[in-house]
């Protein structure tokens, strides 16, 4: 603690002081022991214990075997770890509690200024010293005896002062020990929207790699498909080339002999055109009457042998959805074998 910059900023050092000497959870002067945090601020013990019981509830019903604990600082929010011995294991500030001893002496030696404690409205000489449990408001004795309080039960003021105290120091290590639950809630929650946004990448690359394995698994398929097209096409092609070649060699043999017996028929002596006009008539006949070559079937050309059904892959795919992967995989299989027979 920068004590000595604190007091340089008020023009009274003993009240510049004080101020440094508040506790954060009582709000009084450090009570002894003072520990010092980690983080170098002080509490004193009683209050530290107070707020690490608060934010451990459980710590001393954890059977022999005492573990630590933590909680959080409530000056700077800073996180303190705690070992086995919990709060009694920080280490005291004895620097602190010296300077507290010091500064008593010296407020017991000043005489006692009129300014310094609350005075009565109702009777300006009078020190406010009861509180009056009925109104809850503090008064002095003389409203008491004859003011507006006499009629009102009234109790110690410094009774009710440290009942006060003690409620509110509950209250703040209630605050303090939700505040600690409500942060580990939100670091659990933070933890969750991580794993949420890690899973779900996760889960969009096995579907990315699902898909990609059946779109090649299909890209085979149809390459294999079009693959005995393709060959059958040619088979069909190279026996139909293959008689049109024949056909087209008949014509030609076929064509010679008309231009043959054509100039025969020009010829217009008898002896000439009657020694070939019998073998070239033998010829025609023979040749008109075709020779036996190969022919198609009805519906040769036709390729519907081929034709592929998809209508039941097409269901599959739209009823596509999320669910367990080993029953994918075993529905998948089966529609590769379907696709193959």
């Amino acid at each position: 603690m920068d004590f000595q910059a604190g007091i340089l900023q008020d023009g009274n050092p003993m009240e510049s002081l004080e101020k440094q000497l508040i506790c954060p959870i009582c709000l009084e002067m450090f009570s002894k022991p003072v520990v010092i945090l980690p983080c170098q601020h002080n509490l004193c013990r009683k209050c530290a214990n107070d707020v690490f019981q608060a934010a451990n509830p459980y710590w001393q019903s954890r059977g022999t075997v005492i573990s630590g604990g933590r909680f959080r600082c409530p000056s700077c929010r800073h996180e303190v770890l705690l070992d086995r011995h919990g709060v009694y294991g920080l280490q005291r500030n004895l620097l602190v509690e010296n300077i507290i001893d010091i500064y008593k002496q010296e407020c017991s030696s000043r005489p006692l200024k009129k300014g310094e404690h609350p005075m009565c409205k109702e009777h300006e000489d009078e020190r406010i010293n009861i509180y009056c449990v009925t109104c809850e408001v503090p008064t002095c004795s003389m409203c008491k005896v004859f003011g507006a309080h006499k009629d009102c039960e009234v109790a110690p003021l410094q009774t009710i002062f440290q009942g006060q105290k003690t409620e509110l120091n509950n209250c703040i290590s209630m605050l303090v020990a939700g505040n600690d639950r409500i942060q580990t809630i939100i670091s659990q929650l933070e933890d969750s929207c991580r794993s949420t946004e890690e899973n779900s990448e996760a889960a969009k690359r096995e579907l990315c790699t699902r898909f990609d394995a059946l779109v090649a698994l299909l890209e085979e398929k149809k390459s294999e498909l079009l693959q005995r097209i393709t060959s059958e096409q040619g088979d069909k092609m190279d026996f139909i080339q293959g008689l049109i070649g024949q056909y087209k060699e008949q014509l030609e043999k076929s064509s010679q002999l008309v231009e043959t017996a054509i100039q025969a028929m020009e010829e217009t002596g008898g002896a000439a055109f009657l020694m070939n006009a019998k073998q070239l008539i033998k010829t025609i006949v023979e040749a008109s009457k075709g020779g036996k070559l190969g022919k198609i079937e009805h519906g040769y050309e036709s390729m519907d042998a081929f034709s592929v059904s998809l209508e039941h892959l097409s269901e599959a795919v739209r009823a596509l959805d999320f669910g367990p992967a080993e029953e994918d995989e075993e529905y998948f299989d089966g529609e590769e074998e379907e696709v193959e027979e």
